[in-house]
């Protein structure tokens, strides 16, 4: 299949999740996920760490496009603080290399996958699998998200081509 190379990206302060979709009209083919591992270290060298390994996912696949999942702020500001600064090494990596970026909040991810914007995780990972008919690929939760949001930015495109409309953001 000769399509357009999607990269999902689940930012973490920790683990950044990726994932690398190729999708040609209605149909996704999985090409790859993982995550980057950014537990060592100060804050300085994690942001780092996700910066360059996100930029050699994107030196080694070459996607297209990318989308991005949007922080999710809920009671602890520190916290959504931390993940913003990590989504801003991911923005900083997309940046870099040239690449539209689209974002997608969790229950958007989630409303495109399972059609209800307050799935559980697990659900959100079994239709991923579904989906991209990868049963026995074991991936990290990070990872299966990652590829959720490029699957939700392959639906949201496909919608927004078929419309007429123009790819910029997310849905909104």
């Amino acid at each position: 299949m000769t399509g357009t190379r999607i990269l999902g990206i689940d930012p973490g302060s920790r683990y950044t999740g990726y994932g690398v979709i190729e999708v040609a009209g209605s149909k996704s083919r999985y090409l790859a996920c993982g995550r980057i591992n950014a537990t060592v270290g100060e804050m300085p060298q994690r942001l780092l760490k996700i910066l360059q390994g996100l930029g050699e996912v994107i030196a080694e696949f070459q996607p297209q496009e990318v989308a991005l999942e949007e922080v999710f702020v809920s009671k602890n500001m520190a916290s959504a603080l931390v993940l913003g600064q990590a989504r801003g090494a991911a923005i900083c990596a997309v940046a870099q290399a040239g690449l539209p970026l689209a974002e997608y909040a969790a229950a958007q991810v989630k409303l495109a996958l399972v059609g209800n914007g307050r799935a559980e995780k697990l659900q959100v990972q079994h239709m991923v699998k579904v989906l991209l008919n990868v049963r026995e690929v074991a991936m990290a939760a990070d990872a299966a998200d990652a590829l959720a949001v490029a699957l939700t930015h392959a639906h949201v495109r496909s919608t927004k081509m078929r419309s007429g409309l123009t790819l910029n953001k997310a849905w909104g």
